[in-house]
C-alpha cells in the first residue's frame, strides 16, 4: 500500500463492483470503491431482472453460471455473515428454454453434461402437460408488431429443456448492498456520490484517483466496473485503444404485468426463455410477471451516445412488442393498455460476453460489457478478477500466459483469457442478451 492511499481502488458500487470488492478485501487489500451515484447497486443493477440461468453458449458461460448458482444458493456462507439491511434471496422456480436457431439447444446441452447441470428434454407434448399455460406454437423468427407477418399462423411446435435449478434473486440491489457489507467487514471502504474525474499514471503504471477538486488519492491498482460508464472510465486512463473488443451503453426496458391465472403456485412462475418469440419472462415475489426482450433480429437497439440522458420510463411500442409476443406464448394473459415497467441501461460488449482482464496500462484492470448477462455470475466474479489481479501483481502476462482459474464450489477450470479485451469476436456468441 502506499501512503495515505489503498492498495486498490474500484470505480462502481454495482453488484460486480461490490463483489470485486469483496473478493479483493478478503484477499488483504486495502480498498475503496468509488460511485457517482449515491448507493450500492443503484445504477444498471437495479434494473436487472437477476434471471439465475445456466444457457450460455460457452462453457466458461456455463461453468461461471453454475459455480455461482451454487454460491447464491449458499448466499450468506458465500459472504461470510448477515447484512443489517437484510438478505437478498434466491427464490428458485426453474425454467424452461425454448428451441429456437438462435441458441444452438445441442451445443448448450453438451456444455450442461460437462458441467454437471440437471434438466430434461421436453419436446411440444410435454410442454404441453407440464405447463399447461404455454402453447408450444412455432413463431420463428420473431416479428415486429407492425410485420403483416406477425399475426400469422404458427409454423409446427417447439420443444425445449427444462431445468430444475433456474430461478431469480428477489432483489438485485440489496444483493449488491449484502456485497458491499461483506467488503466492509474485510475493511473495504465505500465513497458515493463521489465520481472520479482523473486517472493518474507515470510511466506507464497507475498511481491514483481524483475525485473532483480533491487532492489525488495514491493507489497502485484501479478497476474499472462503472457499468454503462465503464468507456468513459477506460477513455480517463488512456487505454482504449488497447481494446479489439468494446462496449457501449444500450437502452432497453423490462415490463411487468398480471401472471395469468393459475399460472405457478405460491408466485414460482417458472422463468421461460424464449427465443422463439423474442422473449423471456419470469414471476415477481407480488404474483406479476417480469418481461424482457432478447434482442431479436427485428428489433432495433436503442445504442445512446450519454448514459446519463435516457428515457427511464417504459415506452408504448416496446411494451407492446414484448407483452404482446408473451401473449402469443400465453394465450391467457391479459395485456393491459398502458406500459408499466422500467427503462434501464446496458453495458454492451461487442459480441455480449463481458471483458475481465488487465490492459496494457500496469495496475488498470477492467470488469465491463457485463450488463443483461453477468447479474447471475456477480458472485464469482470478484474471484475471477482478484485471480487475475494477483497474477499481474506477481509478473505473469496475462495476454501471453492466461490465467486458468479453478472454481472453488464445482471444481471446474475455466479459461480466464475467454473473457480477454484483445480476443476476436467469440463466434460461439449468440450476440445477445443471453451470451
Amino acid at each position: 500500500m502506499q501512503q495515505n492511499g489503498y492498495d486498490a481502488a474500484i470505480i462502481g458500487a454495482g453488484v460486480i463492483g461490490c463483489s470485486i470488492a469483496y473478493a479483493l478485501a478478503r484477499d488483504g487489500y486495502r480498498v475503496c470503491v468509488y460511485d457517482r451515484g449515491g448507493a450500492a447497486g443503484n445504477g444498471s443493477t437495479s434494473a436487472s431482472s437477476a434471471n439465475i440461468r445456466f444457457n450460455y453458449s460457452t462453457w466458461e458461460g456455463v461453468a461461471t453460471a453454475w459455480e455461482s448458482f451454487v454460491l447464491w444458493d449458499d448466499w450468506t456462507n458465500h459472504l461470510g455473515g448477515v447484512d443489517e439491511a437484510g438478505m437478498a434471496r434466491f427464490i428458485k422456480t426453474g425454467g424452461v428454454v425454448l428451441d429456437s436457431p438462435d441458441q444452438d439447444s445441442e451445443r448448450v446441452l453438451a456444455l450442461f453434461d460437462r458441467a454437471g447441470i440437471p434438466y430434461e428434454r421436453w419436446d411440444a407434448a410435454d410442454i404441453r402437460s407440464r405447463l399447461p399455460v404455454l402453447d408450444p406454437s412455432r413463431y420463428y423468427p420473431p416479428k415486429q408488431i407492425g410485420d403483416p407477418e406477425f399475426w400469422d399462423d404458427p409454423q409446427g411446435e417447439v420443444g425445449g429443456y427444462w431445468v430444475p435449478d433456474n430461478g431469480f434473486v428477489d432483489d438485485p440491489a440489496l444483493a449488491a448492498h449484502n456485497l458491499m457489507s461483506a467488503a466492509r467487514r474485510h475493511g473495504a471502504e465505500f465513497r458515493f456520490n463521489a465520481p472520479v474525474t482523473a486517472i493518474r499514471r507515470e510511466d506507464g503504471a497507475i498511481t491514483g484517483v481524483q475525485i473532483k477538486d480533491e487532492p489525488t488519492v495514491p493507489v497502485s491498482v484501479v478497476v474499472n466496473a462503472a457499468g454503462p460508464h465503464s468507456a468513459v472510465v477506460n477513455a480517463l486512463a488512456g487505454v482504449i485503444d488497447d481494446f479489439n473488443v468494446g462496449t457501449r451503453p444500450m437502452r432497453q426496458e423490462v415490463h411487468q404485468v398480471p401472471a395469468p391465472p393459475g399460472f405457478g403456485s405460491n408466485h414460482l412462475v417458472p422463468l421461460v426463455g424464449d427465443l422463439d418469440l423474442g422473449t423471456y419472462f419470469r414471476g415477481t415475489p407480488n404474483g406479476d410477471l417480469l418481461i424482457g426482450g432478447t434482442e431479436p433480429a427485428c428489433d432495433p437497439m436503442e445504442w445512446l451516445d450519454d448514459p446519463d440522458e435516457y428515457n427511464h420510463k417504459p415506452t408504448q411500442g416496446v411494451f407492446d412488442a414484448q407483452v404482446i409476443r408473451t401473449a402469443r406464448r400465453l394465450p391467457s394473459l391479459a395485456v393491459p393498455n398502458a406500459p408499466r415497467g422500467i427503462g434501464g441501461v446496458y453495458d454492451v460488449s461487442d459480441d455480449w460476453i463481458p471483458i475481465y482482464d488487465k490492459t496494457s496500462l500496469s495496475g488498470y484492470f477492467v470488469a465491463i460489457g457485463t450488463s443483461g448477462n453477468q447479474f447471475k455470475n456477480a458472485p464469482i466474479v470478484g474471484d475471477l478478477l482478484a485471480s487475475i489481479i494477483a497474477a499481474s501483481r506477481q509478473g505473469r502476462d496475462h495476454d501471453t500466459d492466461p490465467v486458468q482459474l479453478t472454481l472453488p464450489r464445482t471444481g471446474h477450470t475455466i479459461d480466464l483469457a475467454h473473457y480477454s479485451r484483445k480476443r476476436k469476436f467469440n463466434q460461439d456468441s449468440s450476440f445477445s442478451v443471453m451470451g
